[in-house]
This record gives structure tokens, sequence and C-alpha cells, in this order.
């Protein structure tokens, strides 16, 4: 079972968003150069070539970024909810944030919560402004904490 803890929530959807941006930098790059390369020689068609070829590269990619941004932002924005309700949790039992892990990127009844070595169902009310923590027992004990 995979748990998630504050942290994760904070750093999670910058790295993939950064590696589509550095790919997109890299593609502009070389299509100007090709494009230099080709006004510079036009008679050898091959840097035309590779520039049309970047230049769909670059399309593609930016595409890509596009479609992601929508998808990023929901995750984005139901992954701000956990933040606060991980330090609620950690304010109503008198322990650090740092020591609440959930197994749920996303806020929603039946979540596991745990700390203190102790695993808690999440009993959300139906507008989730507040919660309830059942006891429970988990049936694989092998957990990976994702930071």
């Amino acid at each position: 079972m995979t748990f998630y803890t504050e942290s994760y929530f904070m750093h999670q959807q910058q790295f993939n968003s950064l590696v589509n941006y550095v790919v997109i930098l890299i593609l502009i790059l070389l299509v100007l150069i090709n494009s230099f390369r080709y006004l510079h020689h036009q008679l050898q068609t091959r840097y035309r070539d590779l520039g049309i070829i970047f230049f769909i590269l670059l399309l593609i990619f930016a595409g890509l970024q596009i479609t992601n941004l929508k998808k990023t932002y929901s995750q984005q924005s139901q992954s701000l909810q956990m933040r606060p309700f991980i330090k609620a949790v950690a304010r109503d039992h008198n322990i650090s944030p740092k020591k609440v892990v959930v197994n749920s990127t996303t806020l929603a009844d039946g979540i596991i919560v745990r700390f203190d070595k102790r695993d808690y169902r999440v009993n959300l009310s139906p507008n989730g402004d507040n919660y309830t923590l059942t006891r429970a027992h988990v049936v694989d004990h092998r957990v990976i904490i994702e930071k």
C-alpha cells in the first residue's frame, strides 16, 4: 500500500511540468538552430527537413502540454485539499503533520490515514467540512511512503 506525506503534495506537480517545459525549450532551440543553418545553406535540404521534423515535434509536445494543463490543474486542486486535511488531523491529535500519511492523493470518503503506527478510515461529511476517523486494520502491511 502506498502512503503519501504532506511534502509529496507540495512537490508532485512541479516535476512533470518542468520536464515538459524543458523538452519544449530544447525543441524551440533546435528549430531556431536548424532555421539559421537552412538560411545559411539554402541549397542543402537536410537542414530544412530537420527543421520541419523538430517543428512537428515541438507542436506535438506543446499540444501535449496544453492537454495536460487541464488534468494537472484538476489534480493540483484536489491535492491542495489534502494539505489542510493532513494539518487538521495532525492538529486534532497533537502530532506533527510530518507524521501523518494518507493512502490517496485526493480527499475522498474511505481513504486511510496512518499516524502513530495505527490506521484510520476517514468518513467525510457530504459537504466535506468535517470528518471522523474510525480505526481500521489493513490487510497488506507492506507500506511504501512517497515523500
